[in-house]
């Protein structure tokens, strides 16, 4: 017999859930899904944090890592850095706690957007070892070490104190904050990279690390300054979406409609505010909330509509060109050639953001193999989802054979180089929570493969003239290996000295050289003039 369920059945099963919970059941959507995985998002996100912390405080990082193996699978991840610290109100609360921070309701670059990170690995640790995270800070020299144990509460999203005390003990040299977190995992070499990575993006940071067998990386500074700290911006109106200004005029200050415009969003003024309400059909002096649904649509409608200006680029603070080559030639001592770009920002959907774009060419690998390619967004490196990525994308939709590279259909380049490409923005589109792939807009995309195109250009300048040098040493050994010969038989017909005749051939072969490279170079260079005023012709021919 089947029973029935009445209306009242279902809403007695009907149960909220908070978002701990949620993601508790759904771990994978952080980027826990592998153990692999697991272990390095644990360093990353705590890396990410000592970052940020040192940046806004105006400190050089000086960041150290350890992992250490507990058992089988299992590790201890300890994250030190010399930072401001963390209050002691504050750290159950960041550690504790999804969804809590300062970054998400602030517009602006920065490396973490969801306030999900470090709360995330004290769920995974605590999920698979049962485990208490361990947290100390110190915040003046003067002040003690506030020293923490806490689990993470899921049915509340609250934290929950195990034992915290205050202890004389400064491992800091004054100020700094130390996580230590005790996980299941699988170690490999991934971890190096990611730091390695994270050490090219942010030049001006100090990272020391120590693998489970004990062995020890350092990561030096390449620039010894901090980058400029970006400032935070308004919503730009050409970013806004429906719900969103519904809340914005239901939650404003602002006497009038044209004052909430102007006082609101950014890039708005006086004049455009009084366009927009012009366009919508709306009195600039009314009250923001008495504005009805069909109301704000024409709002939206005309926001949209109205030119306005781009949003300004101080919120950004990209690597820098110069900063990003001594990263990369720290990095890879052995390269033939380094060149970098940085693009002047650009905007999508009412978004600030600016691509970087380096390539490091010879003495980094194979020539037979994929180049390496590099991702970052908000120097932060993307180990996972390169297939998903627009970044991916982009080089592959360059054409690589321009800038003498072999490149098969719908790949990556191939070759000895490594490619490294960096979006900084306010707001990076990633294609889910753990932050590994950039989602494919159009604008995106297209400033990337102008950035890479301006580096591939330089790339091929560099090949050619390589090439060249290549073909006249041979041109230059063929004449040598002969001189010999040519000098004897001169001698034989016309006679002289054979070694005097030999000995003016060598001093004369490299000026021959010389001479038909430059016919060579002036041919070419003639015949490029030829074909482009024929272009030229045709073009108007057909106009």
């Amino acid at each position: 017999m089947v029973l029935k369920k009445t209306a009242e059945d279902f809403a007695r099963e009907q149960k909220e859930i908070s978002v701990s919970e949620f993601f508790e059941k759904n771990k994978h959507l952080l980027g826990f899904d592998n153990p692999t995985k697991a272990l390095l998002m644990a360093v990353k996100e705590a890396v990410d944090n000592s970052l940020d912390a040192c940046e806004e405080a105006g400190i050089l990082p000086d960041v150290s890592v350890k992992i250490k193996n507990t058992g089988e699978d299992k590790f201890r991840v300890t994250v030190k850095d010399n930072g401001p610290g963390i209050v002691k109100d504050q750290v159950p609360k960041i550690f504790g706690k999804l969804l809590y921070g300062s970054k998400f309701h602030r517009l602006r670059q920065n490396r973490g957007q969801q306030g999900i990170g470090i709360s995330a690995v004290l769920l995974y640790s605590q999920l698979t070892t049962g485990n208490p995270t361990k947290v100390w800070s110190r915040v003046d020299e003067k002040k003690k070490t506030y020293s923490c144990e806490l689990f993470l509460n899921t049915a509340k999203n609250e934290p929950e104190i195990v034992k915290d005390e205050l202890i004389e003990k400064d491992e800091f040299g004054g100020h700094g904050t130390k996580v230590e977190m005790e996980m299941k995992g699988r170690y490999r070499k991934t971890i190096e990279d990611y730091l390695k990575q994270t050490s090219i993006a942010n030049p001006f940071a100090k990272i020391n690390y120590q693998a489970p067998d004990g062995m020890k990386v350092t990561f030096p500074r390449s620039v010894n300054e901090l980058p400029r700290q970006p400032r935070e911006m308004k919503l730009h109106p050409y970013g806004v979406e429906y719900g969103i200004l519904l809340r914005f005029l239901g939650d404003a200050n602002s006497k009038t409609l044209s004052s909430f415009l102007v006082n609101e969003f950014s890039s708005i003024g006086a004049t455009s505010a009084k366009e927009i309400c012009k366009l919508a059909k709306l009195d600039p002096g009314m009250k923001p909330q008495s504005l009805t649904r069909e109301q704000t649509e024409k709002l939206l409608d005309a926001m949209q509509k109205v030119r306005i200006q781009r949003p300004p680029l101080d919120c950004l603070s990209p690597i820098g060109e110069k900063e990003l080559e001594k990263s990369l030639r720290k990095e890879y001592p052995n390269a033939e050639f380094v060149v970098t770009a940085t693009r002047e920002p650009a905007v999508y959907r009412g978004n600030p953001f600016q691509i970087e774009v380096g390539i490091v060419y010879g003495g980094v690998g194979g020539n037979e193999d994929s180049i390496e390619l590099l991702r970052f967004a908000n120097r932060v490196p993307s180990i996972y989802q390169a297939g998903a990525c627009a970044t991916t994308d982009a080089v592959k939709e360059v054409d690589w054979k321009r800038y003498n590279m072999q490149q098969p259909k719908n790949s990556l380049p191939m070759g000895s180089a490594v490619v490294v490409v960096h979006m900084a923005s306010v707001w990076v589109p990633f294609q889910s929570e753990s932050k590994e792939a950039i989602a494919t807009y159009e604008e995106i995309v297209g400033e990337m493969k102008l950035a890479i195109q301006e580096v591939g250009r330089r790339l091929s300048s560099y090949l050619s003239g390589k090439r060249k040098a290549g073909e006249a040493t041979r041109r230059l050994q063929i004449f040598e290996r002969y001189a010999n010969e040519v000098a004897s038989s001169i001698a034989t017909l016309m006679g002289g000295n054979e070694k005097e005749i030999e000995k003016k051939l060598r001093e004369m072969i490299p000026k021959r050289v010389k001479i038909m490279e430059e016919q060579e170079q002036k041919e070419l260079e003639d015949k490029k003039d030829s074909n482009s005023k024929e272009t030229e012709i045709s073009g108007k021919k057909s106009k």
